[in-house]
């Protein structure tokens, strides 16, 4: 440890924890005294930049475009996922103290409060669109653990996903024909997937002349589309309260006459409140989920509904009343995020999802069922070979 940062930081807190450059120049060259080396200086200036401005020694991780997620298991072990699962990164913290001191900072940037008596945090870093979990110990055995996801908007669309090889021709045929019928679609996939990358392509392929309102708990979707209203959940403050959840902004959107309602992802009661808004008129809506495969929806479905108070029974009723279309990403070794199957959701004594295609094989057993679905919809798609 650099004894000259030592003495710096011991000086900037005493004097209130003032940290802009300015009050830092000064303290290192009060604390230097002349006697420090020019290499010295320029290295306690570096250490302390790192350590009071963004998220110090990840900054250039997180700069990265490539970037998706930054973890910190400890101060010798930071991993960096850039779209093919997690490496460990050429960066290192001095200490266990340094992440720690990183932890609580990018806390309080977040609006949030990371101590002893509240030892964990969740909260969304708003300048950086970076979104902060960070656990101390004792909770986090091992010493404190950071986890950092870059929330960038996604910015493809159909043509473009399907020239990099995440769906085919006849996929993306189909998913045209699936926006262009007014189908509700679930995306579905694990953490990472490319859920949100794919909604943000169909809803870029929505008619221009509708009006979309897209309900985020943090903001991701930007589609290429011209009439689109954002609404953005925000968490309480420090103090515990100014929180919107979700379930609200749901609500809320149905009074702004949308022609298509887009929840980002559903991750509890607010499920209730957007399957009724997609059986009372609200056609052509989208959602993502969380789920490894299709046929565990209905059971995730009913876990996020029981949240509400909806029973397994109403949601199973909902469920296939307002959504036809399930969408299942994959993250595959080699190929990437890939669109894995296109599925059709309906009632055989209880939800059940029929492959309408799938990557591996193509055409499916729910292939007419779809067809049928679009038809009703007056959208036309051609036969492919089985």
């Amino acid at each position: 440890m650099n004894p000259l940062v030592d003495r710096v930081r011991a000086r900037l807190a005493d004097a209130g924890g003032e940290t802009g450059p300015a009050a830092v120049a000064a303290a290192v060259r009060a604390e230097s005294g002349g006697v420090a080396s020019d290499m010295d200086v320029l290295a306690a200036l570096r250490a302390l930049r790192q350590e009071f401005t963004g998220a110090g020694p990840l900054d250039p991780l997180l700069r990265d475009p490539a970037t998706t997620d930054v973890l910190v298991t400890a101060p010798d072990a930071v991993w960096v996922d850039r779209g093919d699962g997690p490496r460990r990164a050429a960066v290192s913290f001095p200490d266990e103290a340094a992440v720690r001191r990183l932890a609580q900072r990018l806390a309080l940037a977040a609006g949030r409060r990371l101590d002893d008596a509240s030892p964990y945090v969740d909260g969304r870093l708003a300048d950086s669109g970076v979104r902060l979990h960070a656990v101390l110990p004792p909770v986090a055995a091992a010493g404190t653990a950071i986890s950092l996801r870059v929330l960038r908007p996604a910015s493809h669309d159909l043509a473009a996903l399907r020239r990099r090889g995440t769906f085919d021709a006849t996929g993306e045929t189909l998913l045209r024909a699936i926006v262009a019928g007014r189908l509700a679609v679930l995306v579905a996939g694990g953490t990472g997937s490319g859920k949100t990358t794919l909604l943000n392509a169909l809803l870029g392929a929505v008619d221009p002349g509708e009006r979309m309102i897209t309900v985020e708990d943090a903001e991701e979707l930007r589609p290429r589309h011209p009439h689109v209203v954002r609404l953005v959940a925000r968490p309480p403050n420090i103090e515990g309260s100014g929180g919107v959840p979700l379930r609200e902004l749901v609500r809320q959107a149905l009074r702004m006459r949308p022609d298509r309602l887009v929840v980002g992802e559903v991750r509890g009661a607010e499920v209730g409140d957007l399957l009724s808004a997609l059986n009372t008129g609200h056609d052509g809506g989208a959602c993502t989920v969380h789920a490894n495969s299709v046929r565990e929806i209905p059971a995730r479905m009913r876990a996020l509904a029981g949240l509400g108070g909806m029973s397994p029974a109403a949601l199973d009723g909902q469920l296939t009343a307002a959504v036809q279309v399930i969408l299942h990403m994959r993250r595959r070794p080699g190929s990437g995020r890939v669109l894995d199957e296109i599925g059709v959701l309906h009632d055989d004594g209880g939800p059940q999802v029929t492959a309408a295609w799938t990557r591996s094989a193509g055409e499916g057993p729910g292939a007419d069922r779809l067809r049928a679905l679009l038809h009703e919809r007056g959208a036309w798609v051609p036969c492919t070979p089985s």
